[in-house]
């Protein structure tokens, strides 16, 4: 297929607007552009079907099964969708008086009200714009409270080695000092280890549960006594949310910080570069440092408030406002058991899938699983030569977009599968199907997974030249 910029032809455009009928304002001379934007120039019948072409090549949650682990690629009721583009709420501005949005700051009071209850928090804000800045907001929440009690040695956050990797990422990026410490054998925090890691100057453990291997942190509550006794705090990653909502919440384990991926675990489109939402959520001794503003309900009205103590704004106005809707519009759809049972079935749908798997495949941990599973094909590897990179392309060619590979680190050969609450028993059935088709391949005929994929439009990538040297554009074309 070609790139839109080979399409483009000198000349051509689909401007319809009209002649000029008042006084032209022109910028001064040094606000001008030195040279042209090099943007195509294409007709707009022309510009649809390059991007309908485009679309058809891809695959997505409505094409086909999505196991994409930690990720949650699920299907999104569409009238989340439908409230969220209701005037009421694309039609406002965010410099407008507040008593022209009441309806706007509703949804952000609610919201709150109901993510708080499910989470165990007390307090929330959403400007954060995805999960990792959440994080970010999050741990300069943590840095704020150490600072305003004067404590100021405490530079350590401590990150287990499963960790998803935006958290030693956050940390840095917030000036904190990252120690890393090895899990156990059981995929779990290793009690010892942590003990041995924390101090006087720990300022906080980032932890997500259930965790990255898909296992519910059993001695929860003792990790979060042990970094509590040692003065720190205990930040929640959100990702895994999806496992556990309406059944536990973080609050009740002793977590005093979190994030959550709004666009992942309550359904806005997930991918594709957004929009996203990371909210953070807070204890109420924390709430003082929430970024500014914040939405406060009084007898009759809406307003915003602000704290002196806050951490300051982390994004332009309150975040992306439309998935904050969409959020809202899920959880006032399903309800308390509604929540509950998404979690369950999410729950169920991978335990179905590893039992069954497990049959075949090495799985990385025995345990029951929450959410997701890892898979280990470290020995497939050493008997037949067959990767998990061979295993996901070949996934490719039944219609299946592939799991997390390579993820966690912990694990060799890793496959992390996801199948998330919305898929059914026959969607499971014949994923379930095509894994053991392509294992029989793997111990039988070990080249034909080397060559896949071969029905999708594009063959194998070199993966590395691809993200090391990505194609943007027409000129930047590989030849060799």
């Amino acid at each position: 297929m070609s790139l839109i910029f080979d399409k483009s032809r000198e000349g051509i455009g689909c401007s319809i607007l009209s002649e000029l009928d008042v006084e032209p304002v022109l910028f001064p001379e040094k606000l001008k552009r030195t040279k042209s934007l090099n943007l195509p120039q294409l007709a707009e019948v022309d510009i649809s079907r390059h991007y309908t072409e485009l679309s058809k090549k891809v695959h997505g949650v409505n094409d086909g099964f999505y196991p994409l682990g930690s990720c949650t690629m699920k299907y999104n009721p569409k009238i989340n969708e439908e409230i969220a583009a209701l005037a009421g709420f694309t039609k406002i501005h965010p410099l407008q008086p507040e008593n022209t949005i009441q309806g706007c700051l509703e949804v952000l009071s609610k919201a709150e009200k109901y993510l708080c209850e499910i989470t165990g928090m007390d307090n929330m804000s959403f400007q954060p714009a995805a999960g990792a800045h959440g994080e970010f907001a999050g741990l300069l929440i943590i840095k704020a409270y150490h600072k305003s009690k004067g404590d100021l040695k405490r530079t350590k956050i401590i990150v287990p080695d499963s960790a998803h990797g935006t958290n030693p990422a956050s940390a840095t990026m917030a000036g904190f000092e990252v120690v890393n410490i090895p899990s156990g054998d059981d995929g779990c925090v290793d009690i010892e280890k942590l003990e041995a890691a924390v101090g006087d100057d720990t300022a906080g453990f980032m932890l997500t549960n259930p965790n990255t291997v898909g296992l519910f942190e059993k001695n929860i509550l003792k990790i979060t006594e042990i970094v509590h006794n040692a003065g720190g705090l205990v930040y929640y990653d959100g990702a895994n949310l999806n496992a556990i909502m309406g059944i536990a919440r973080p609050g009740d384990m002793g977590f005093d910080v979190m994030h959550l991926n709004l666009h992942k675990t309550f359904s806005a489109p997930h991918g594709g570069g957004g929009p996203g939402s990371g909210p953070v959520g807070c204890k109420s001794f924390l709430s003082k440092f929430l970024p500014n503003p914040q939405v406060k309900e009084y007898s009759d009205k809406y307003e915003f408030s602000n704290s002196p103590d806050s951490i300051g704004m982390v994004k332009s106005f309150y975040g992306n406002f439309l998935v904050v809707v969409k959020a809202l519009t899920y959880i006032l759809t399903l309800g308390k058991e509604g929540i509950k049972q998404a979690s369950e079935n999410a729950v169920l749908n991978a335990n179905y899938m590893k039992c069954e798997l497990s049959k075949i495949y090495d799985m990385a941990f025995d345990d029951i699983c929450m959410h997701e599973f890892v898979m280990t094909l470290e020995n497939l590897k050493k008997e037949k030569g067959v990767s998990a990179m061979d295993v996901a392309k070949m996934l490719l060619d039944n219609g299946i977009h592939p799991p997390t590979m390579y993820f966690p680190m912990i694990v060799h050969e890793a496959l992390m599968v996801e199948p998330t609450e919305t898929e059914s028993k026959a969607t499971l059935d014949k994923a379930i199907e095509v894994f053991s088709d392509i294992y029989k391949k793997a111990m039988a005929a070990s080249e034909l997974l080397h060559e896949a994929p071969v029905k999708t439009p594009v063959r194998r990538l070199d993966e590395v030249l691809a993200a090391r040297n990505p194609v943007l554009k027409s000129g930047d074309r590989h030849t060799d």
